[in-house]
């Protein structure tokens, strides 16, 4: 981890995106949709207000994942075919950064957990059937994979939304 986790306020921000479920083995459906997000506010004459996330909903490693692949922007828009309109809420998130693969981004997300656990922070998330369901958990992508070959040198900023 190369920046420790640290609490932080966030306001609530609109974003576009688009929701897939996947298993871990074929995440790259999800993140290979991000060009099509720039496109279809580019199409709208819509500049993004951030870098690109992944905002996961519903987390169940050994079955699925239901993940969405959004772009913050300034103001609301119309959904339109796949992609929805959504706004990540405000409040409180545990915040750090990574860098790495993705082997060393799972270790840095176990660090933040324990870190969490001392603390005695709660997260806006619930235990269902499903699987771990979040109110907000977001991975954004500070580098951008296609401009950076190197696994090594991608950085994340990893949020996680604590309960009221």
């Amino acid at each position: 981890m190369s920046d420790g986790p640290k609490i932080v306020h966030r306001t609530e921000q609109p974003y576009v995106g688009i929701r897939e479920t996947i298993t871990m083995s074929t995440f790259n459906v999800v993140a290979d949709r991000i060009p099509e997000l720039f496109a279809w506010l580019a199409a709208r004459g819509l500049a993004p207000a951030g870098a690109p996330f992944f905002k996961y909903n519903v987390i169940d490693m050994e079955r699925e994942l239901e993940v969405e692949v959004g772009i913050p922007i300034a103001t609301a828009v119309e959904p339109d075919g796949d992609v929805l309109y959504g706004t990540l809420p405000a409040g409180r998130y545990v915040a750090f950064t990574s860098v790495g693969s993705s082997d060393d981004h799972i270790a840095a997300v176990a660090d933040m957990f324990d870190w969490a656990a001392e603390l005695e922070l709660t997260f806006d998330m619930s235990d269902t059937d499903a699987g771990s369901t979040w109110a907000c958990r977001l991975q954004v992508l500070n580098t951008e994979p296609a401009l950076e070959p190197d696994v090594t040198k991608h950085e994340t900023e990893n949020l996680f939304r604590l309960a009221d």
